[in-house]
């Protein structure tokens, strides 16, 4: 079995374990990145993460040779790279908005960037490895899968960590097996809630919601009151702290003078260069230590700048062995892929498109729900309509996503603005037009082909 990464960003060592470490039988792991060092740098560390040399992994000079014959391609790409993430986060802050890369602004400016990159690669899929499952990493990962699934035959699912990482957290506060847990999840990417906790089928979600300490224990920072939470009566995912407390986020990265962006791309721009020199003098074991290293680091500091006061860089365990978490991507990318080649059903959540789960949404929207996945493909759950208190948000984030996907297509700036104006964080075709503004004049290679005063203004002239 063949398997292509495309996009060999800092958590591709972390992928690597995963695969190399699974049963899976995978002959050889082709990787491609448009920085040809990074690459390089990733098929040297293999040789220190993999147990046996069992599999192949090689960096390939060209996105059609890499995804030639693959079965799977796991696509996480970042149009524009770190710098392009802190400079939207930024203009996200000046516009009025906290920085966040998958949500408001800054969201918007990573999906208009990223759509039309992915859709090519997609399309290059569908002549090169037609019969490959497209597993996308890549963020903001629901509009991605579904702009896939839209313009492209290829065949195309969508992952996130984030529901995994909750349930598990869940499960840690009850004191409780993760097996013997089951949660139900339903929502987007990035915008989802758990609405039933059964722990051996007996319903505990009460117990949950009725404990404020232990809600404030499932997240890496204190990101909701107990208050909001039963109001709901659902315990969100964190990522929908910049929906429910948006203007305390931006405080806290106003107070602490810097975006989670800006403080990652100092951190892995030593990373880089710390592996390039060991990598370069031969010493991989170093290399992947202080990989490790970064990866503690990266993790300890997790949500924390912008729910709390003050530098998100502090308390990392140095003895913690990141590959060898119960959750994160390299999980969830073996699961996925496991469960795609087996005949055996097996339960994920996934992004997917609806297929009539959630009423309110049409068919085609991808969504992020619990599925039956095997060789045959995944087969979400039936939600059923979705409850009163989270209805509007869903359906405006979708419509948000929708229009994101068409406006990157047609290179339409009216959509584009619209879209932003239309997103339940920002609300103003003001505010959507003055960082639409800002983010041609910063990044003209991207967003100048957006700029039509002609379209801008039909409606008036």
């Amino acid at each position: 079995m063949k398997v292509c990464v495309l996009g060999c960003g800092l958590r591709t060592p972390l992928l690597l374990h995963g695969l190399l470490h699974s049963e899976l039988e995978i002959d050889e792991i082709a990787l491609y990145d448009l920085d040809s060092q990074r690459s390089g740098l990733m098929a040297a560390m293999a040789v220190g993460i993999a147990e046996g040399p069992r599999t192949r992994v090689v960096a390939m000079p060209g996105a059609e040779e890499a995804i030639q014959d693959s079965h799977f391609v796991i696509s996480s790409i970042r149009v524009g790279n770190m710098k392009t993430r802190a400079a939207d986060e930024r203009l996200a802050l000046e516009c009025g908005f906290a920085g966040q890369e998958t949500t408001g602004p800054a969201g918007c400016a990573m999906a208009l960037r990223t759509i039309p990159v992915a859709i090519e690669y997609a399309r290059i899929v569908e002549r090169r490895a037609p019969s490959a499952w497209i597993v996308n990493f890549t963020n903001p990962a629901g509009t991605i899968t579904q702009a896939i699934s839209t313009h492209t035959g290829a065949r195309v699912i969508g992952i996130c960590d984030t529901p995994a990482e909750l349930f598990f957290q869940i499960a840690r506060v009850l004191d409780e097996p993760l097996d013997q847990v089951r949660c139900g999840y339903f929502g987007l990417n990035h915008l989802g809630w758990v609405r039933s906790v059964q722990v051996r089928e007996k319903e505990v979600i009460g117990r949950l919601l009725s404990d404020d300490g232990m809600l404030r224990a499932l997240y890496p920072s204190h990101l909701f009151e107990g208050t909001l939470m039963r109001s709901l009566g659902a315990i969100p995912t964190e990522y929908l702290f910049f929906y429910y407390n948006q203007s305390l986020a931006r405080e806290n990265q106003l107070r602490a003078g810097v975006t989670r962006g800006e403080e990652l791309q100092t951190l892995n721009h030593r990373i880089w260069t710390e592996l390039a020199v060991s990598v370069q003098s031969g010493d991989i074991p170093a290399a992947v230590e202080a990989y490790k290293r970064y990866l503690n680091r990266r993790n300890a500091s997790y949500m924390k700048l912008e729910g709390e006061r003050g530098s998100a860089f502090h308390g990392p365990d140095p003895s913690w062995d990141p590959f060898e978490g119960a959750t994160g991507y390299h999980r969830i990318a073996v699961d996925a892929i496991r469960a795609l080649m087996g005949s055996e059903a097996q339960p994920l959540v996934l992004n997917v498109s609806n297929q009539g789960s959630i009423e309110e949404l049409s068919s085609e929207d991808v969504i992020e729900v619990p599925c039956l996945v095997d060789r045959s493909g995944p087969r979400p759950s039936k939600i059923g309509s979705l409850p009163e208190a989270v209805r509007g948000l869903v359906a405006s984030v979708k419509y948000y996503e929708r229009l994101t996907i068409e406006a990157a297509v047609e290179k339409r700036w009216d959509k584009a603005v619209f879209a932003l104006t239309v997103n339940p964080i920002v609300g103003s075709w003001d505010a959507a037009r003055q960082f639409m503004e800002g983010l041609e004049r910063r990044d003209q290679e991207h967003f100048s082909a957006f700029r039509s005063r002609d379209i801008l203004h039909s409606a008036a002239a």
